[in-house]
């Protein structure tokens, strides 16, 4: 088949619904970015932000015009360069807020913990796809929390518990749809309520446990552990039925909601589109999974169908997992709504791994 006619044939294939979607989440988010910087910070952060979304936009070409099969095969090197890119920071990246989970390139930091997550889900899918049997033994399974717990482990030690639980997050999808077998979930649900106890002692740090605790218990400092939770909730409180103007925006104009361009850019939505914002947007990303789940649905082989699946429950999960928080149905955890938070390396490997979807759509015609 001649090139021309081959990405011609890609294009007329592409799921455009799926990016309409998409480019509908983006938008909502520049508005929200601007509003909430440009009188504290100028129009710097806003113009880094639209950098990195052209950036991202090239990632998606790159990851949906070389075929997917091609990224398997890439799968384990791409993979062994994530883990020593996790491990970077750890040693020389630049502390923020007494976290280490960036690398300094010029004037931007790049967070490699953001795209490890789509590399894991390439290597676990290369692996379930290449399997001669149907249905996941405890071997085969254990192996598979392996390859998700050593970047995930990382990504803990820089310390960012809501990232590596997300990283954690496509094993759920992806051993449902390769057949786990009842008793080895019933081994693995022994094990987790077993750990669960010594994780809590062991593993967590001690801001980390006073945000659960203050989840738990809201009104025993509501200027300590809980500040960011309470303004959150007034800010979506406050929105109403359709919003307040931008004079009457308290919480984000008058800075009481904290990280409001990026953790908690919802809680600004809801305060300033009120209810019927945060249902549009909350519709555009059903669209989103919706579209996801249809080319699962229709891809031509496991491999595609590992791909978006495990795809779409990290970046499902995390939507929960930052709107979860936001709403005070979870204990604060700091987390980017993907396609919307502002952030560079978020927005890319959204994009990259929004591109790979769109891939495997595109190709169950054109292979």
């Amino acid at each position: 088949m001649p090139k021309k006619m081959f990405e011609r044939r890609i294009w007329t294939s592409l799921d455009w619904t799926l990016v309409l979607f998409a480019i509908g989440v983006i938008g909502a988010g520049l508005w929200l970015v601007w509003s909430t910087t440009v009188d504290r910070f100028g129009p710097g952060l806003f113009h880094r932000q639209l950098l990195w979304l052209g950036i991202g936009f090239g990632a998606l070409l790159i990851m949906l015009l070389v075929d997917y099969h091609s990224w398997g095969e890439l799968a384990p090197i791409l993979y062994a360069v994530g883990l020593v890119g996790l491990a970077i920071p750890l040693w020389t990246g630049r502390t923020i807020g007494g976290a280490k989970r960036w690398i300094e390139i010029g004037e931007m930091n790049l967070q490699p913990s953001e795209i490890i997550k789509t590399i894991t889900v390439l290597v676990l899918a290369y692996y379930l796809s290449r399997r001669n049997r149907y249905g996941l033994g405890l071997r085969e399974t254990l192996f598979l929390g392996l390859l998700v717990a050593i970047p995930a482990g990382l990504v803990a030690m820089q310390p960012d518990l809501g990232t590596s639980i997300v990283i954690l997050s496509p094993l759920g999808g992806l051993m449902l749809v390769g057949g786990l077998r009842i008793r080895t979930f019933g081994v693995l649900a022994l094990v987790a309520i077993l750990i669960l106890p010594v994780a809590w002692f062991t593993m967590l740090h001690d801001y980390q446990r006073d945000r659960v605790k203050g989840f738990l218990n809201m009104e025993e400092d509501p200027r300590g552990t809980s500040y960011q939770l309470n303004q959150s909730l007034i800010a979506v409180g406050s929105g109403g039925l359709v919003g307040k103007w931008p004079r009457e925006m308290t919480q984000s104009q008058l800075q009481f909601l904290p990280e409001e361009h990026t953790d908690f850019i919802f809680a600004v939505l809801a305060e300033k589109w009120g209810f019927l914002g945060c249902f549009v947007v909350l519709s555009l990303y059903l669209g989103i999974f919706l579209g996801c789940l249809k080319i699962a649905r229709l891809a031509r082989d496991r491999l595609g169908v590992y791909l978006v699946v495990g795809i779409l429950s990290f970046f499902s999960f995390q939507v929960f997992l930052n709107v979860g928080v936001v709403v005070g149905l979870l204990p604060t955890t700091g987390m980017a709504l993907p396609l919307m938070s502002y952030g560079g390396s978020s927005m890319v490997s959204s994009l990259a791994a929004l591109g790979l979807v769109l891939n495997v759509g595109a190709r169950r015609l054109v292979n």
